[in-house]
Parts: C-alpha cells; sequence; structure tokens
C-alpha cells in the first residue's frame, strides 16, 4: 500500500512540474526538447563553418524559432550564420539580432 501511495505522489509530482513548466515558459516537455537540440545542431554548424568565426554567435530557440544574438566582424558572417541556422532541420524561422563589428 506505501508503494502504491509513494508511486501516486510521485505521479502527481511529476504532472504538477510538467504543467508548470509549460506554464513558465509557454512549451511542453517535448517542445523544450525540440529546442534544445535545435539549439545545439546551429551551434554546432555555426562552430564548423570556416575556422570556427561565427563561435561567439549567441544561439536560443524558442517553439522552433531560432535567435541569433552577438556581434560579428562583417554582414558576410551575419548572413552566413543565419543561412546556416535556416538549413537546420526543424527551424520554422530565423530571427537575425546580429550586429556587424563597427556598425550601429
Amino acid at each position: 500500500m506505501n508503494r502504491a501511495v509513494n508511486l501516486l505522489g510521485v505521479f502527481v509530482l511529476f504532472a504538477f512540474v510538467a504543467v508548470g513548466c509549460q506554464s513558465m515558459t509557454g512549451e511542453t516537455a517535448g517542445e523544450n526538447v525540440s529546442d534544445s537540440s535545435i539549439t545545439s545542431a546551429v551551434k554546432a554548424k555555426l562552430a564548423g563553418d570556416r575556422v570556427g568565426t561565427l563561435t561567439q554567435v549567441g544561439v536560443e530557440t524558442v517553439r522552433k524559432t531560432v535567435y541569433l544574438t552577438g556581434v560579428v566582424p562583417n554582414a558576410d558572417d551575419k548572413r552566413r550564420a543565419a543561412e546556416l541556422a535556416r538549413n537546420t532541420d526543424g527551424v520554422k524561422e530565423v530571427v537575425n539580432n546580429l550586429q556587424v563589428k563597427g556598425q550601429p
């Protein structure tokens, strides 16, 4: 009987946490995992591109929309980062907030 009560308590706690996480981020656990996978894939592509000039680009994914932030050396790098992100599986949209060094 105690084991059943403990299992029920664990299940209720898990359900509460899952609902709480969704209400805080607006994402389900599955969406959060998917977004994390997309973020990791985009970062890997950026790191592997051209001697790692894009390794300082910040990447965040929310509901399959990738947000790029940071400063890059030139406009070509800004364009290339967005292109790499756009061509990553699962990405619906890219918001390119990268700044070019020396430009406002």
